[in-house]
């Protein structure tokens, strides 16, 4: 067998396998649930894991299938509750406080000086909002930071802190963007 006739079938096996698996992922295809992008739509999209789920997609998908209550989303506070009663018409409920208190929009920022590189934030953020490596010093994307704070029990120094949002003209017209949405 010459070395021709050996790539010839493997590409051939390739080919046949590519459409095998390209047929599967046409015939398998999950359809997206409605319901569940309508309420991922309502969520503050934190990715905390406030709500014992890993973010606001599977938090959406557990309060579509039954699983979980529409109370449970301290950073979205009770307007979130309120908009997702109101979304699958039912009654609204109190925020529950087990899973946190409601805080003012904030984001973090590492005191450069205390920082000692050890990317644990880096690890610990959802939404990949911190720039750094091994040994050297990190610091947040602003525009990233959701305020999850997943970042500050991690820190060996203590270095990061929260700074509060104030509204402004951009984050107003922000948030109105998202409700539209």
């Amino acid at each position: 067998m010459s070395l021709f006739d050996s790539v010839l079938i493997f590409s051939v096996f390739t080919l046949i396998l590519g459409l095998i698996l390209g047929y599967a992922g046409v015939k398998f295809k999950l359809k997206d649930n409605p319901l569940v992008n309508q309420i991922d739509t309502i969520l503050p999209q934190i990715q905390c894991g406030q709500c014992d789920y890993p973010g606001c997609r599977p938090y959406a998908c557990a309060i579509a299938s039954g699983e979980a209550k529409i109370n449970q989303c301290p950073p979205g506070g009770q307007e979130v509750a309120d908009a997702l009663a109101e979304l699958l018409g039912v009654e609204t409920l109190e925020l529950n406080a087990e899973h946190g208190e409601t805080k003012p929009s904030h984001v973090v920022f590492v005191d450069e000086q205390a920082c000692i590189g050890c990317t644990l934030c880096i690890q610990a953020c959802p939404v990949d909002a911190f720039v750094g490596a091994s040994k050297m010093m990190t610091q947040v994307i602003i525009n990233e930071c959701t305020g999850c704070d997943l970042c500050i029990p991690v820190c060996p120094v203590d270095c990061i802190y929260v700074k509060e949002i104030t509204p402004n003209l951009i984050t107003f017209v922000s948030d109105i963007i998202k409700v539209k949405h």
